[in-house]
């Protein structure tokens, strides 16, 4: 399939630059199948598109500080998005500068904080930071919240508890699993009381969820690795589910890789390790019964994930209707909630 097939237009002014003041507040578009309809909601109704005894799986990875800001011993700024921490000293990060840094040479981040440039490896650098605590605790202390380029502000204190899930635990993640964003915790205890399971994946979101795609044939391009940690307890709950009627709702794409990443010989099983799963249309899906995502940026792989899931002329007509009715889009905008179209 070619890139130009996932485009669609989007008015500047829909994508959303700030928080709603509560997290729940936002809209829902029910996207239904066979025939398609779609269905004006607020996030708070989403019970009343759920049933009990479906099972809604929740991505629990933490944001990250992982924007470091600093300068090169000339004075030249340098701005760092780190991918990951690699251990107590090192990271991996994407550098912009004037120009490409060289082995050995050094950033200056703050008093008495350095980043030494070990290597280059692909479009990132390995860096080890030296200064008195460990590099976890130097992102955490010097570090910004790493807002997507499309949110056209600095960081705030704001964004250190609203850039990030309430169910947030394990950090590493260096962009938000932004279809958990509208969940709080009253929300999430009604969904208990009504019968609605919740279990938890952890996938570490990676600064290549940013990258364009930049091959016409989509099938060309290679993604990021991302860790993953599909637990044995989910993979029985999943089972569980299934074996009473339930349906397994992936709470964001990020789940949707997790969960279909883990499985082997059409079954699901315990998994950690990294997945490189790129999913387009004409993918299979084997757990995943039902999706609630945010929308996304055109042509992006998280947009192409949702049309293989719900059919792509049905999400792109989705889309239409969301940018018609002023749906706010991308990280803290509205959410859809998405059958499959495999659903009948």
């Amino acid at each position: 399939m070619r890139l130009a097939e996932f485009s669609y237009q989007l008015p500047r002014e829909l994508i959303a630059q700030n928080p709603l003041p509560q997290r729940p507040a936002s809209r829902l578009l029910h996207v239904r199948q066979h025939p398609l309809r779609l269905i004006d909601r607020r996030f708070a109704e989403l019970a009343d598109v759920l049933d009990a005894g479906d099972l809604l799986v929740f991505n629990d990875t933490r944001v990250i500080p992982a924007r470091l800001f600093g300068r090169k011993p000339t004075g030249g700024r340098v701005e760092l998005l780190v991918e990951r921490i690699l251990d107590a000293e090192h990271i991996l990060a994407q550098v912009r500068c004037s120009k490409a840094l060289r082995p050995g040479g050094e950033l200056l981040l703050a008093d008495g904080v350095t980043a030494r440039v070990c290597s280059r490896e692909a479009s990132f650098y390995r860096l080890a930071l030296a200064g008195p605590d460990s590099a976890a605790e130097i992102l955490e202390a010097i570090g910004h919240i790493p807002l997507p380029p499309y949110i056209e502000r600095p960081d705030e204190t704001l964004d250190v508890a609203r850039y990030q899930t309430v169910f947030a635990r394990h950090r590493g993640a260096v962009s938000a699993p932004t279809a958990g964003l509208h969940f709080d915790q009253p929300l999430l205890a009604q969904l208990q009381r009504q019968g609605i399971g919740q279990a938890y994946v952890t996938l570490h979101v990676g600064a290549g969820t940013f990258q364009p795609v930049r091959v016409n044939d989509i099938l060309k391009h290679r993604m990021h690795a991302e860790r993953v940690e599909v637990s044995a307890e989910v993979c029985e709950r999943i089972r569980q589910t299934r074996a009473r009627g339930g349906r397994v709702i992936a709470v964001g794409t990020t789940v949707v890789r997790s969960l279909e990443s883990a499985v082997q010989h059409g079954a699901i099983v315990p998994f950690s390790g990294e997945t490189r799963l790129f999913i387009t249309p004409g993918y299979r899906f084997q757990v995943v019964d039902a999706l609630l995502t945010n929308f996304h940026i055109p042509e992006s792989t998280l947009l192409m994930l949702v049309c293989a899931f719900g059919g792509r002329e049905h999400i792109l007509r989705a889309y239409r209707h969301a940018v018609q009715e002023k749906y706010r889009f991308y990280s803290y905008g509205d959410a859809m909630f998405v059958e499959s179209q495999e659903q009948g």
